[in-house]
């Protein structure tokens, strides 16, 4: 029965792991931050490490490198668990040498498909691992940060920033002092009340606004239904070629988170 270690700060995040597991077949140890998983990692002696990225005490990259550098866990499959998986999260998940990211929320299913995988891929006893390569989501990713800032350097742009659904900020880019986090959260909430309007007209998902005030202007565009890109104009002439790049970009927008 193979044995997996959940690490996760968050006790329902933590009890639906182990429930899925457990009902597949697999033997689930648990710790609550990453100073337990450290401490415990050497005499369980995992099969899989499960573990999420951020945690108040020692984050899963560490957790990853801990695990590389253990004698005999060395090659130990470690899948990382994030609410949001950006560029810069799978760069950081490459150079730990993570075998795989896991978006947050998961369903039970894709958490054993994915287990399943990475235990199937396991190297042989005896066999060199392959410090080198990479996972196949780690290859080939869009630069999430070097695309807003090409937009927030095309002139007029003041910021580019990119948030969650829910007001969480991912990535910004450009002038910080007018306030990517504040901007971002305003920017989803208020892209969130004009999508429910446009639900009650049957007009379907917001696609992008435009917020025209009296020293420049807000473009909003979504990104798929998890994400909406905010932009600051402070020069008007400036909004149709913005409105083409972001057209331009968008899929790799998406791909990128």
């Amino acid at each position: 029965m193979p044995r997996v270690l959940v690490v996760d700060d968050s006790l329902s995040v933590r009890k639906m792991v182990e429930r899925s597991l457990q009902t597949k077949g697999f033997e689930v140890l648990a710790a609550s931050s990453g100073t337990e998983a450290m401490e415990r990692i050497g005499g369980a002696m995992p099969d899989l490490v499960v573990c999420d990225v951020v945690m108040p005490d020692i984050d899963g990259y560490r957790i990853c490198e801990f695990v590389r550098a253990h004698p005999a866990l060395g090659s130990t499959p470690v899948l990382l668990i994030s609410g949001i998986v950006n560029a810069s999260v799978l760069e950081r998940a490459a150079h730990v040498r993570s075998n795989a990211v896991l978006r947050k929320p998961f369903t039970a299913d894709e958490l054993a498909r994915k287990v399943d995988e990475l235990l199937a891929a396991r190297p042989r006893p005896g066999a060199p691992a392959s410090a080198g390569a990479l996972p196949e989501e780690l290859v080939a990713m869009p630069d999430l940060k070097g695309m807003l800032g090409q937009l927030a350097a095309m002139p007029g742009v003041g910021l580019a920033t990119l948030v969650d659904r829910e007001g969480f900020l991912i990535e910004a880019a450009g002038d910080v002092a007018i306030g990517a986090e504040v901007a971002g959260a305003l920017a989803s909430c208020l892209a969130e009340s004009s999508e429910g309007i446009g639900r009650e007209l049957g007009r379907g998902m917001l696609q992008s606004m435009i917020l025209d005030y009296e020293s420049g202007m807000v473009v909003l565009h979504a990104v798929g239904p998890g994400a909406v890109l905010a932009v600051v104009l402070r020069d008007a002439t400036a909004l149709g070629k913005l409105r083409y790049y972001v057209k331009k970009i968008l899929p790799d927008l998406l791909r990128a988170i």
